[in-house]
């Protein structure tokens, strides 16, 4: 599995905290039986009390002819749905890298489109209805948009301290998720069928569901909050740029999101044509099962073969091959990432054409009030995996090589996060919307030291752990004995209680204003009105300065500018900084500052 993916399965440590110890079969109680337009449904009473019905399924099977198809509706069941248990995870690799699982191995089923439902037990009178029905958030997990499930997720504990209902949902992952291929199109497809944005309409339909069926529940279909981290917060930002997503939700927090997208040309062509494809386009893919299927001998034969091959051929070829089949190209085609992969097409229909920044800016978009955040140090997930900034005293203990290096590259990195998937996304709506945009930076970074290796710097404020925090569960999970102590536990639990407060309130009124309580600080919008003016809320313990607002943001532009200036790089170092920087904004120039290094022949500063 590639070095990313073997770091996002680090999530692990943030997410695994959802799973309950190993208990016995789960029983249904009749107190949750509930009769939705779906049908009859009974699920569990949750550790935390709350009631729970897990594996719902919310659209047909995206098997045989479904598959690369948008979802079907799932006609109503007849009998009693017992939903007891997550359903099957969607086909990938397995995500947690602490499991006895092989990596390599290929995991889930085709048949997974379920979700899970988290409500808090009714009032004696009965489920809410009318204006005492209680907020609804739909949690989209992360994971690359290539791993993860929304089994992992518990959310009981939450929906039982905030009276709010939390959906997960289930949807389609990589190759099956998004992939996009003329050949696949029959007369019988709709413009959602062409789209090659499967996962996307997955969460599509999921929210239909939620607005059909969340009233049974207790839930306001009025008042649907989308939430997900990562991947997750990356298809929040889709779905606020997807027309058939609007009136579906009502409010949208994007954690640690961004803008990762392909136009159709990267999805579909050929990674050397004149309007290059990306490295896992469609038709890339195409060539390499055809290798694998031992139809041509390499990449150039596959090619001549495919192009001669009639559309008929081309869809039989692809529907008949299995997920082990599919999957197989991800490793053997290397490097598999949301940069590689066309994940979140822009195409027209599903996800609005053009780079997703300037639609933004153009106020193209769902215009709902919204929380974007990140985490100060989101790089240091991935950088703790990558042999160039650490190595394993005796294969095991992980130290730093250079830890100056480290601190400037993780500094760098989560900065380039921050102004891609939140700072630049929230001048933008706020000048199309007002004061309805919030934004956060998550801080918390009191790790112990542990057998010599200072976990603080190591990990920090890391890509993925401000979830539990969320979520109130005031663990790590499996993590616990590397990053829990008795000293941090006080602090830990009292951010984790804060966070969820605000995040529930937003869900309820639109504003995280003081929290549910109304006695936490102020998170006020951002503002945008003068240098010093509050943009964001940082989350952090008392011990750290406490949650307060900040006036510091980061676009592209400053960011080049302070790395132009900043000693810790060499010129070399810089120049090839600024390149990456420059791929990574194409909307802005100074990143024209790599000319600058072209043209001074890398003397680049000359202040």
């Amino acid at each position: 599995m590639p070095r990313q993916l073997a770091a996002l399965a680090l999530l692990g440590l943030a997410v695994a905290c959802a799973r309950e110890p190993e208990i016995p079969a789960p029983v249904a109680d009749l107190a949750t039986e509930r009769v939705l337009p779906a049908g009859r449904i009974v699920g569990v009473t949750s550790a935390d009390g709350a009631h729970a019905w897990r594996g719902v399924p919310f659209a047909q099977q995206p098997v045989g002819e479904l598959r690369w198809r948008a979802p079907r509706a799932l006609p109503p069941w007849q009998d009693t749905l017992e939903a007891l248990a997550p359903g099957s995870e969607c086909v990938h690799f397995p995500m947690s890298f602490m499991s006895d699982r092989d990596p390599e191995s290929v995991v889930g089923s085709e048949d997974c489109l379920t979700l899970n439902v988290f409500a808090p037990p009714p009032p004696p009178a009965g489920v809410a209805v009318g204006d005492a029905r209680l907020p609804v958030m739909v949690w989209i997990h992360g994971g690359g948009n290539m791993m993860g499930e929304s089994g992992t997720y518990d959310w009981s504990r939450f929906a039982v301290t905030h009276d709010t209902l939390v959906v997960a949902l289930n949807y389609r992952l990589g190759l099956f998720g998004w992939f996009r291929h003329e050949a696949l199109w029959t007369g019988d497809d709709d413009a959602f069928d062409r789209s090659g944005n499967f996962g996307t309409l997955d969460l599509i339909l999921g929210l239909r569901w939620v607005r059909d069926n969340i009233g049974a529940f207790g839930g306001d279909p009025d008042n649907v909050t989308i939430f997900g981290e990562s991947a997750g917060g990356n298809d929040v930002i889709a779905l606020l740029l997807s027309p058939p997503a609007k009136g579906l939700f009502h409010r949208a927090i994007a954690q640690s999101g961004g803008t990762w997208s392909a136009s159709v040309t990267e999805a579909e062509n050929w990674s050397d044509a004149d309007e290059p494809g990306r490295k896992f386009s469609s038709r890339e893919v195409l060539a390499q099962l055809l290798v694998d299927a031992e139809i041509a001998s390499d990449r150039e034969s596959a090619r001549a073969h495919a192009e001669a091959m009639t559309a008929e051929a081309t869809r039989t070829f692809l529907r008949s091959r299995s997920p082990d089949q599919l999957m197989a190209v991800l490793n053997e085609l290397g490097d598999a990432t949301m940069d590689t992969l066309p994940l979140t097409i822009r195409e027209g229909t599903v996800v609005r054409e053009g780079q997703m920044i300037d639609r933004f800016a153009r106020g193209d978009y769902t215009r709902v009030p919204t929380i974007l955040g990140s985490n100060r140090d989101e790089s240091k997930l991935f950088m703790m995996f990558d042999p160039e900034h650490v190595w394993k005293l005796f294969g095991l203990l992980p130290r730093l090589r250079d830890p100056v290096r480290y601190e400037r590259d993780a500094e760098y990195g989560s900065d380039a996060w921050k102004a891609a998937g939140v700072d630049e996304i929230a001048i933008e709506m706020r000048r199309v919307q007002g004061p309805s945009v919030f934004a956060y930076r998550f801080d918390w970074d009191e790790q112990p030291t542990r057998w010599g290796t200072d976990l603080t710097r190591l990990v920090g404020a890391a890509h993925g752990l401000e979830i539990p925090f969320v979520m109130g569960v005031a663990s790590l999970g499996p993590m616990d004995a590397l990053l829990v102590s008795k000293e941090n536990t006080p602090g830990r639990e009292q951010l984790s209680a804060r966070m969820g407060s605000y995040w529930a309130q937003f869900a309820r009124s639109g504003e995280p204003g003081r929290g549910s309580g109304g006695d936490l600080p102020h998170w006020t919008a951002w503002d945008d009105f003068g240098e010093d003016s509050p943009r964001f809320i940082v989350f952090d313990t008392e011990r750290d300065g406490g949650l307060r607002m900040s006036a510091d943001f980061v676009t592209a532009q400053r960011l080049a500018a302070r790395l132009v200036r900043d000693d810790r790089f060499s010129d070399t170092e810089r120049c090839e900084s600024l390149a990456v920087l420059a791929e990574s904004f194409p909307r802005y120039a100074p990143v024209q500052t790599t000319s600058v290094c072209e043209e001074l022949g890398l003397a680049l500063r000359t202040d």
